[in-house]
């Protein structure tokens, strides 16, 4: 009876196509051998052309390469070559070098330069089938990576053509579906309640909502109640007649001069008790009176509030209203910080940035890894306040002037399984560029990769 982790095995391998190239019968043969035994088919080569051919013929899933072809042959120029030339024709192939202890050295650096990993003669068979499993594996996890991300894409060309997106810049499917959602309720005469930290974009959400209602086009307000002292919210919401405090002009309030079209109310938090009791009156009924008025005036305004407080723990507190909040919760849409849609990072950052800069390899990883905690204000500030400060136009790490990230521990930073993913799709599953851009070693990043189920431990590569 076969052992979980040989079904594992084989179905990793079930009907996939190995190409051998090496100049040794014998060798070509062992592969056979060996990997039919796991549902594997072996194609081999004995010459760099003769496995060139093969790969324009028919699909290959992976090759496998010797480093010389010929007896008196030992500098490894014709694995090189051969290398290289399948790179540059099929760069998405998964490539396994194989080579003696003479051509180690050769072959680290082909694995740099975009090998997927090498195995030295004579190889562990054990070695060499999870590194078939793990190459193989991810390259099926690479191509899905890849239609998901034309599909999503293909999604938001569909969405901004068919409603007006206010420009707004993302990657992320958590933002798509919320970019969707806001669309969707925008032609709805209801309040929204748009939460979610400071800087994350809950502003440029309340735009979508607005340019995509019936209202769009008519009066749009904003009133940021975190910017105004608290004696002085009601007298901007609702007005002033003169006389009404000491100084006080008449004065219209913004949701009269709102009136048929949308007000948004940033920093709803920050309302006091006095001016939750009134706009829960006028969105309840339209009515109001200005401060020192006994008049009552109507207006017809769409309420779009905003807030990075945990209202619901307010109400607990009693620090806000509960019918209030249920009043202006018809709908809620949720902004994630930025750290939790990470993919929205770079598009973001490249949009900042001036006309004729750009980012080095070096700075959009430490752009990946930071944290944010201000979120995408924080990332728009960086990346101005680089482009001021670079004096090169391309712009390095040192121009980020980033503060340290924390680690757990001296080699390791904290990454979760999708950041992981990630980089190794990034890196067409070169484990050691994968590594490279996480800040690990190779051998720290094959022992990540086991820890969140994506790879077994491996060994060092034998070299006598």
């Amino acid at each position: 009876m076969s052992s979980p982790a040989a079904n594992v095995l084989r179905s990793s391998l079930a009907g996939r196509t190995v190409l051998v190239v090496d100049d040794s019968e014998a060798v070509r043969t062992a592969f056979d051998v060996l990997l039919s035994i796991h549902g594997a088919s072996v194609v081999g080569a004995a010459t760099p052309p003769e496995g060139l051919t093969t790969l324009q013929r028919q699909p290959v899933d992976l090759v496998i390469q010797d480093m010389n072809f010929r007896r008196e042959a030992t500098s490894g120029e014709e694995g090189i070559s051969l290398f290289r030339e399948i790179r540059r024709r099929f760069p998405e192939i998964p490539i396994i070098l194989l080579t003696a202890w003479t051509h180690l050295e050769t072959a680290v650096e082909l694995v740099k330069a975009g090998a997927a990993d090498y195995i030295s003669k004579p190889w562990n068979d054990d070695r060499l089938l999870t590194t078939l499993r793990n190459l193989l594996d991810l390259k099926s996890a690479r191509a899905e990576a890849q239609k998901l991300r034309a599909e999503q894409s293909a999604a938001r060309e569909a969405l901004a053509e068919q409603f007006d997106l206010c420009s707004i810049v993302y990657a992320s499917q958590a933002m798509h579906t919320l970019v969707a959602m806001a669309t969707q309720v925008a032609h709805a005469d209801v309040p929204v309640l748009i939460t979610g930290p400071n800087g994350a974009g809950k502003e440029v959400l309340a735009d979508i909502v607005q340019a995509n209602s019936a209202a769009r086009g008519k009066p749009y307000l904003k009133v940021n109640l975190g910017a105004l002292p608290n004696d002085l919210i009601e007298a901007e919401l609702f007005g002033t007649e003169a006389g009404a405090f000491t100084g006080a002009r008449a004065r219209t309030g913004r949701f009269e001069a709102a009136d048929g079209g949308t007000l948004f109310l940033d920093e709803l938090g920050n309302l006091s008790g006095s001016g939750q009791a009134k706009l829960l009156r006028v969105l309840q009924t339209g009515q109001f009176e200005r401060l020192g008025s006994n008049t009552t005036r109507h207006t017809r305004v769409r309420v779009i509030a905003a807030t990075n407080a945990n209202l619901r723990q307010a109400i607990r507190e009693g620090r806000f209203r509960e019918d209030l909040f249920y009043r202006l919760n018809v709908i809620e849409l949720e902004v994630p910080a930025i750290v939790e849609r990470r993919d929205d990072i770079l598009p973001l950052a490249r949009h900042f940035l001036e006309a004729g800069f750009a980012l080095t390899p070096e700075a959009e990883r430490a752009l990946i890894q930071y944290t944010w905690p201000g979120n995408v204000r924080e990332l728009q500030n960086v990346m101005r306040r680089a482009c001021l400060l670079s004096a090169e136009r391309l712009i390095g790490i040192s121009a980020l002037s980033l503060p340290a990230t924390p680690t757990t521990s001296a080699e390791e930073p904290t990454l979760d399984r999708a950041a992981v993913e990630q980089a190794l799709a990034r890196a067409q599953g070169v484990v050691a560029q994968a590594a490279r851009e996480l800040g690990l070693s190779r051998q720290a990043l094959y022992r990540r990769m086991e820890k969140l189920g994506l790879a077994r431990p491996q060994s060092p590569p034998q070299m006598s």
